[in-house]
């Protein structure tokens, strides 16, 4: 088996801990990479690496995106259209060129009053941590439609408001917005925002709401919400 493995083995052992570092699965997946060798590896990709492939399909299209960041870069200089640039203002906020796709929405808004140029360019404000500007351009979405995007809209407005230090403001508005809202996105941002204010019995509270959400989630669900069962296990030992 050794000899149908090497060398081989060592590149999947390599694989499956650049995957577990980067994705942070279960801790008993490295005891199984590191102790069981090439088998423990394969193990490993059978049930944790190809599962995730779905989630990686933007890590697969960058080369088609860039290609069309390109092609739209050149078309707007002779049409310098609406269309055009509020495209490439989506695909600079999906290749995370923040400031780019935050210049293209600024045209883009300037010549339309739909809310969603606003939401978009309000993304590309909070990776920037430009919490004013993305707490302004969050008002109108909010005001129009308070369900947008599944209630993320006004979740972040809360969140850019507590930035800002409306406390007020963003309190009540997160308790509005999770009397209906399930993203842990916004509980998460929630419970960060009790523990700043001092109420840590409550943000632990939300912390454990979130990873309580593990036990009963569909497995392709709970591998989308890795990153915030993470945060909220980090979040509740630091409330202590």
């Amino acid at each position: 088996m050794f000899g149908l493995f090497y060398p081989y083995g060592m590149v999947l052992q390599l694989l499956a801990i650049v995957h577990f570092v980067r994705r942070r699965p279960n801790t008993y997946w490295l005891w199984i990479i590191l102790m069981f060798g090439a088998l423990g590896a394969l193990a490993y990709i059978l049930i944790e690496v190809i599962p995730d492939a779905g989630l990686l399909r933007g890590a697969f299209q960058v080369f088609p995106r860039r290609k069309r960041i390109k092609a739209l870069e050149a078309a707007i200089i002779d049409n310098p259209s609406v269309g055009n640039y509020e495209e490439l203002g989506d695909l600079y906020l999906d290749d995370g060129q923040f400031a780019r796709a935050r210049e293209c929405f600024d045209r883009v808004i300037a010549k339309t009053d739909e809310i969603d140029p606003h939401y978009r360019r309000a993304l590309c404000a909070l990776a920037l941590e430009d919490f004013p500007a993305a707490a302004a351009d969050l008002e109108p979405v909010v005001a129009r439609d308070p369900k947008y995007d599944y209630q993320r809209a006004a979740g972040l407005r809360a969140h850019a408001l507590a930035k800002i230090g409306e406390r007020d403001k963003a309190d009540a508005l997160f308790v509005e917005v999770l009397e209906t809202s399930t993203l842990s996105e916004t509980q998460f941002n929630y419970a960060c925002f009790l523990a700043d204010a001092g109420r840590a019995g409550e943000a632990r509270q939300w912390a454990e709401r979130i990873l309580r959400k593990k036990a009963t989630m569909p497995d392709y669900i709970r591998r989308r919400e890795r990153l915030w069962f993470r945060r909220a296990a980090a979040l509740l030992k630091r409330a202590r």
